[in-house]
């Protein structure tokens, strides 16, 4: 078996891939309501863009690393036999691409034997790359300057603390999160709603928003995501007893994370009526 690289190199490709990915979507973007499907509801919706920087990224990649695995949110999936595999959101807040809201990634992240050591999450719209690996800390680079380390934020209280969520594509789904949401609300400082959830994990790391939970995340929405969560130092977990995104995928300050978790939990417990 060829030797795996080192995170810093595995990084190297996701980061040049995703810059290449970033340049068709951008481009993609006037004509994208042109060709649109649904997945699994109405507006769950996929383009021929996703498709195509999927198709791109995959190629990229394998080209570069040939015995790799892949694992794509529009269909890609390859076991490999390298002990790397690539996990992909082509497009990651599809809808916000479509109505031009600028909050749309790209993101890859590689893992190694199943867990997540390098990640690249790029903001097409806005150029902000943020990237990290694992033990090296993570890092958010704007256009035309240099890249500064992540530490997310220190709310101090739960009444301090700014919430990021996102809901599911069901009607029933949504009826029952924004019922948790109303409840939620009243005890913390406000809620956010980005549409991403990668940008929303990375927003955490950036300190921007102070936590972020959400239900029923896949891979490709969290891969890299959640390492660069985790390499900025927030608490990074499940629901009480489960591991991260199952079903639950919480990132949040360490200094309000078991209080938050904890009303979480508690809500979601709670029937909602």
């Amino acid at each position: 078996m060829t030797p795996i690289p080192e995170p810093a190199a595995l990084l190297d490709l996701a980061v040049d891939t995703a810059r290449s990915a970033a340049e068709l979507v951008a481009r993609g973007r006037a004509s994208a309501a042109e060709r649109v499907g649904v997945k699994s509801s109405p507006v769950d919706v996929v383009t021929a863009v996703d498709t195509a920087s999927e198709e791109l990224i995959v190629g990229r990649l394998l080209g570069a690393r040939p015995d790799d695995g892949v694992l794509g949110e529009e269909g890609a999936a390859r076991t490999g036999t390298s002990g790397v595999r690539w996990v992909v959101d082509p497009i990651d807040g599809t809808v916000n691409f479509l109505y031009g809201q600028p909050a749309y990634a790209v993101s890859i992240a590689a893992e190694v034997d199943g867990v997540a050591v390098a990640g690249a999450v790029l903001n097409v719209a806005t150029g902000e790359l943020f990237t990290a690996t694992a033990g090296g800390g993570a890092r958010l680079q704007a256009p035309g300057t240099a890249a500064v380390p992540l530490t997310g934020s220190r709310p101090g209280s739960l009444d301090r603390t700014l919430v990021a969520t996102g809901f599911g594509y069901r009607a029933e789904q949504r009826r029952a999160q924004g019922a948790v949401v109303a409840e939620l609300l009243p005890r913390v400082r406000d809620i956010r709603r980005l549409g991403c959830a990668s940008l929303d994990l990375c927003a955490v790391a950036a300190g921007r928003v102070d936590a972020y939970y959400e239900l029923h995340l896949k891979p490709w929405d969290f891969a890299a995501g959640a390492l660069v969560a985790a390499e900025a130092g927030l608490v990074v977990t499940g629901l009480p007893g489960r591991p991260f995104a199952a079903p639950m995928a919480i990132a949040v300050a360490p200094d309000v994370a078991e209080a938050f978790v904890d009303l979480v939990a508690g809500l979601h417990d709670a029937p909602q009526g």
